[in-house]
């Protein structure tokens, strides 16, 4: 259920047209077959691509801990036979690669962004800060930390555009395509062993056009050839290695590669000399089976709406199949999927609360429940200062790859503000501060944006040369001991009790520490501890005979003297890359936690929020074309760097802002944020919508130097865009009366109606056909704006309610532009601002006391944790 990621599927369209484009034999440098270097023919043979679990290996990370899921092809997603690709085509060159790679986990989530900003200190050869780099190439006039990285290699790197193509095509060479992010581990790898090695980067730069991208620049070059990664090796990851043709059509590829034969893989080296002698003596073969590869990707996209599904389900039945896949991956111990590793997957939980809603006789919340309570207790989540990991290797949510993401922090803001809001549960709403608290401190940009993520590895002192994961967040039994020793007059009266002893058991801080082998193959975290909550607070004071109150000011105090400390170590990597649609995941789930009447730093939320519209119209718009942009970037000012040529946004980019936008809407009924709303919406349809066959493409029909537009059709580690802009149409098209926008989200629905099982390779569009199947509540409050309609309000925004439109009518204001017609009737009782309840256009009685309309409420949408908790 919550696996990281969905099976490797292609469809019998793809399959088929790849049979058929393939005819003989190829050349294959190979490490599972044959040894390193040697020559095979037929590599797909026998090879299937079905809708069952695939069983690729993926890990982002290092190779040695276990599979992180599968990799999902974006040309998937359709119960069909399984089909066999069984020969080759005449002159491919196919290479095995994926023993070690930052791999490909569902969706994106393998797209980490941690970096150093800064060129200088990355120069090949290890130059430092005050070092003269030997080498400069076209990298350093780039903004990406990734590419700067780069700038100093003795490879003579283009970035991704017009010359590089232009330049391959005069000379008639092959284009060497290297894609990754700034905080790859295997990414760094290659880049020390071959990339800046004179004597390798002389041999691509005189027989290569070698080309740099950042796939979170750039994540549609990155899911185009990721996606003949995934074909032709069966699993995929970073860095990805792939040779293209001047055309753009890919020839062969792999992930990571060693520099020399060994570890069974074929070197580097080797790769490039055998593609130079088949360059030059078979090139227009290999050219051929290129743009072969490229028409049956074309085509698959161009006909999958064709194909009859086996059987069409309802979406109750849909509906039903999700919430029984649900409950049977459920581990009922530690929450999440059975196994590990574990992701958070919060598409899926968000899917589950609504289920819940749907049918609470199903006791589906118990499994979303629980897996926000183990994951706030477990590693994953940093006790110290808050934010989340990217996900734990183990089944406990103990040992995190410590990397912290932003789009993982905007998903989980929402998922714990929904948790608070379905239970009033406490803990939810503490977890959901602290993970403000965490991207306002560390990731903010002073504008009001906010960075990409940190890194997972860090120096472990400032005398250290290298770094290890996890440095940062571990600790000695000795390190808390002696620092809670040094500080005891800090606790006050606590009474008899130790505070060290109550702090240490409490997280299971260990003198000989609490990582296990298995999950720390390098040995770095040996001696060290993960802080992990195995009880409560109240277990712990019946422990310690004291009250909960004692043991949480202890813990209190504690974990801020370790964060005091903690922020004098060497930090991970900051990658300053301002992503426009993971700041709309912020933007979502920042208005979410505002919508809470009890949240702490409610004010404050909002002010973030509207500081973050802010910037976005500023930093990420591009007022005169009409477009957003896809990234900005930090630098020591506090104003965000352009590149210069700008890259417009892709189809999440606008899908997740305008979802941000609405959210946003409801927590300050901004009606300017609204109305960009549906001005981005409107954009978004005119760029990205196939009007010949219906659904968004994830780029823009004139995006310069790519070969096919592709279509996303599942939620991963992001929800994808078509998912995410099924709930904008409805949600427009309520509060703009938009009869376009609702016939969209039913060709939507209608687009995706074969993918199997719906609910769980796209939860979101599963939500919003709950939401289109059984209506939405809509509140009208009628009023002049002051603090009585603004209780109102608040007195509804405070349950989980998706789909809630609020509209808000001030009788001296006769035009609306929200709801048209349909408002009119709505009338002030008594002069006193007053609530009306509806759904789907019927209407409760009025109502003019906020406490009488959320006593309405709380029956229907407030439920008692502990029902459904293990």
């Amino acid at each position: 259920m919550f696996y990281g990621g969905v099976a490797v599927k292609l469809t019998h369209h793809l399959a088929g047209h790849l049979r058929t484009s393939c005819s003989n034999s190829s050349v294959v440098v190979s490490s599972s077959s044959g040894g390193s270097g040697s020559f095979l023919s037929k590599p797909w043979q026998g090879r299937r691509w079905s809708t069952a679990a695939a069983s690729t290996s993926i890990k982002e990370g290092h190779p040695e801990r276990k599979n992180c899921g599968s990799p999902v092809s974006s040309l998937c997603l359709r119960r069909r036979s399984a089909q066999t690709i069984a020969t080759a085509s005449t002159s491919g060159f196919v290479i095995s690669s994926t023993s070690t790679t930052d791999q490909y986990q569902s969706q994106q989530a393998g797209g980490q962004i941690r970096t150093l900003h800064t060129s200088s200190s990355m120069a090949s050869g290890g130059a430092g800060p005050s070092d003269k780099p030997k080498h400069t190439n076209r990298l350093i006039h780039e903004k990406s930390p990734y590419l700067l990285q780069h700038a100093h290699n003795p490879v003579d790197w283009y970035p991704w555009g017009e010359e590089a193509i232009a330049r391959a095509k005069a000379e008639n060479k092959l284009i060497f395509l290297s894609v990754g992010y700034s905080t790859c581990h295997w990414c760094h790898v290659m880049e020390k062993e071959s990339f800046e090695n004179e004597q390798v980067a002389e041999i691509m730069n005189e027989n290569f056009i070698n080309v740099k991208v950042d796939r979170e620049e750039r994540p549609d070059i990155d899911k185009l050839y990721m996606t003949f990664i995934l074909l032709i090796n069966g699993s995929g990851g970073w860095p990805m290695s792939v040779w293209l043709t001047p055309d753009l059509a890919p020839v062969t590829g792999g992930t990571y590669f060693p520099p020399k034969d060994r570890w069974g893989m074929p070197g580097f080296t080797t790769i490039l000399l055998k593609l130079k002698i088949k360059w030059a003596t078979d090139g227009e073969d290999l050219a051929s089976t290129g743009r072969s590869i490229i028409d049956a990707i074309q085509r698959n996209v161009e006909e999958k709406h064709q194909e009859e599904p086996e059987r069409v389900f309802t979406p109750e039945e849909k509906y039903r199949q999700a919430v029984t896949i649900y409950k049977r991956n459920f581990d009922p111990v530690w929450g999440g999927s059975l196994g590990a590793p574990k992701f958070p997957e919060v598409s899926k939980l968000n899917l589950i609360f609504h289920a819940h809603l749907q049918d609470p006789s199903t006791k589906i919340l118990g499994v979303v429940l629980n897996t926000l309570e183990k994951m706030a207790a477990g590693g994953i989540y940093d006790h110290v200062f808050g934010g989340f990991a990217r996900y734990s290797v183990d089944k406990k949510w103990h040992v995190p790859h410590f990397e912290k993401m932003l789009y993982d922090q905007g998903q989980l803001l929402m998922a714990y503000s929904n948790g608070y809001k379905t239970t009033r549960k406490p803990l939810y709403l503490e977890v959901a501060d602290s993970i403000y608290r965490y991207i306002c401190k560390d990731l903010q940009h002073p504008a009001g944006g906010f960075y990409s993520g940190e890194d997972a590895d860090s120096l472990p002192t400032w005398e250290s040369t290298d770094k290890i994961e996890g440095a940062f967040y571990a600790w000695t039994y000795a390190e808390v001991k002696d620092l809670l020793r040094a500080n005891l007059e800090k606790f006050g009266d606590i009474g008899k009790v130790d505070p060290v002893e109550v702090f240490t058991e409490h997280y299971d801080i260990q003198e000989t520490g609490n990582v296990e082998p298995s999950s720390d193959p390098h040995g770095h975290l040996l001696g060290k501890n993960i802080p992990i909550v195995y009880g409560s607070v109240r277990e712990t004071s019946e422990k310690f005979e004291t009250t909960p109150e004692v043991v949480g000011k202890i813990l209190k105090i504690g974990n801020e003297l370790l964060h005091e400390v903690r922020d004098k170590r060497p930090r991970p990597h900051l990658d300053t890359k301002i992503i426009c649609a993971w700041n709309g995941l912020i933007l979502s789930g920042l208005s979410q936690l505002s919508c809470i009447k009890d949240a702490p730093n409610r004010a404050a939320y909002l002010t973030s929020c509207s500081k973050l519209v802010q910037f976005i119209r500023e930093n990420l718009y591009d007022v005169q074309a009409r477009k957003l942009l896809r990234s900005c970037y930090g630098d020591e000012s506090d104003k965000a760097k352009s590149l210069e040529t700008p890259i417009y946004g892709f189809i999440d980019d606008y899908a997740f802002l305008i979802k941000g936008l609405i959210d946003y809407y409801r927590a300050s009924l901004d009606t300017a944020a609204l109305g960009w709303a549906k001005e981005l919406q409107e954009i978004q349809d005119e760029l990205f919508w196939d009007h010949k066959h219906g659904a968004y493409f994830y780029t823009e029909a004139n995006s310069a130097n790519v070969v096919v537009r592709l279509k996303e059709d599942h939620d991963g580690a992001e929800p994808c865009g078509n998912s995410v802009s099924a709930h904008n149409l409805i949600m427009l098209g309520d509060y703009f009366e938009s009869a376009p926008f609702r016939e969209k989200a039913a060709k939507l629905f209608s687009y995706f109606s074969n993918v199997t099982p719906f609910g769980y390779v796209l939860p979101e569009m599963m939500s919003a056909m709950l939401l289109q199947e059984n209506g939405r509540d809509m509140l009208v409050v009628v009023g002049p704006d002051g603090p009585e309609a603004t209780a109102l309000v608040d007195a509804v925004r405070d349950f989980y309610m998706p789909g809630l439109l609020i509209v808000q009518l001030d009788p001296s204001i006769p035009d609306h532009s929200l709801g048209g017609k349909t408002l009119k009737s709505f009338k002030m009782m008594n002069e006193a601002p007053t609530a009306y309840m509806c759904h789907n256009k019927v209407c409760q009685l009025p109502v003019t006391e906020p406490e009488k309309l959320a006593e309405d409420l709380v029956n229907t949408y407030v439920f008692d944790y502990a029902e459904y908790e293990n």
